[in-house]
């Protein structure tokens, strides 16, 4: 099991892996906002467990473990920011869902998927629930 810290070096990992066919240690260092030999070690973790190829001052590159494991990473992302966003949450939504994120079960990700779906399949129960929610909020602020 990957900690918080090593599952967001992945899926950053396999984020740029879906746009470009070269990483380098200096793009997850920009977009994580961490040092290079922070970026170094998490890799030797990530290479030692299976999810990554890598030779020092090399590419990176993604095992199928790693891929796997990548997008499952990135579609807990999206479905925890549209949940945020669908229960109408007042909030910075990308930050929300990346604290909720490392913390959630599998099968509680699961029911929210399942959720969202509900809701998306039934529009006129969503629109109550916002109606809801609006009035909610009025009543909690006055």
């Amino acid at each position: 099991m990957l900690s918080p810290s090593l599952e967001d070096y992945l899926e950053e990992i396999y984020r740029f892996s879906l746009n470009r066919e070269i990483i380098r240690v200096t793009d997850i260092s920009h977009r994580l906002k961490v040092s290079l030999p922070s970026v170094t070690k998490a890799l030797g973790k990530l290479r030692s467990t299976g999810y990554i190829t890598y030779q020092k001052y090399g590419l990176i590159g993604l095992t199928d473990k790693g891929r796997k494991t990548g997008d499952y990473l990135v579609e807990r992302n999206t479905v925890l920011q549209d949940f945020l966003t669908t229960i109408c949450a007042d909030c910075d939504v990308a930050a929300e869902a990346e604290a909720m994120e490392h913390y959630l079960s599998k099968s509680t990700i699961a029911s929210i998927q399942h959720l969202m779906l509900f809701m998306k399949e039934n529009p006129e129960v969503y629109q109550r629930f916002v109606e809801y929610a609006r009035c909610t909020k009025h009543s909690r602020k006055g």
